[in-house]
């Protein structure tokens, strides 16, 4: 399948370079997508139908700001509304994601996997084409399954921004 390329969106160490598939923005259905969890077990958007959704893509949780993302989130999923489900998705393998998770004492989100089918990445144009990994992204999504909230980071290296995912995801 050929999939659309993007230039110009964002940069690694001021580097271009390319995202893999569709502009996703705010007011779009969210495409359907399979990740696998820290079991392999697969886990689809579907699963949480009626919930409202934050999606927090990551290149690589073994890198410090995806680890520092990944961890803020953590801790803000309690100050969420109940039906507030936090994801975090990469494309590091799920022993990595374990791994990870426990020497973080990450337990309020569920940290998935976009390694085997690649869905997420190439559904939501946020896969990386030089290097096959995730750009850093936020989606919000709502409980009627519509985009309410979207933040592709420009420079890789960069933090999100937190405080606007957050509010989104309290709306």
């Amino acid at each position: 399948m050929e999939l659309k390329e993007r230039a110009g969106i964002v940069t690694a160490h001021g580097k271009p370079l390319t995202l893999l598939g569709p502009d996703v923005d705010v007011g779009d259905d969210a495409p359907e997508f399979r990740v696998v969890d820290g079991q392999f077990h697969e886990v689809k958007l579907s699963d949480f139908a009626g919930k409202r959704v934050l999606i927090s893509a990551v290149p690589s949780l073994d890198t410090g700001v995806c680890a520092a993302q990944t961890r803020r989130f953590n801790e803000e999923a309690d100050s969420l509304p109940e039906g507030v489900v936090v994801l975090t998705i990469s494309q590091d393998l799920p022993f990595a994601q374990s791994r990870f998770c426990d020497m973080e004492n990450v337990k309020q989100i569920r940290v998935l996997s976009d390694h085997v089918w690649r869905e997420f990445g190439t559904r939501y144009g946020v896969l990386i084409k030089e290097n096959a990994l995730l750009a850093r992204s936020i989606f919000v999504i709502s409980a009627r399954g519509k985009i309410i909230y979207r933040e592709i980071v420009p420079e890789l290296t960069d933090h999100p921004k937190y405080d606007e995912a957050l509010a989104a995801a309290q709306q």
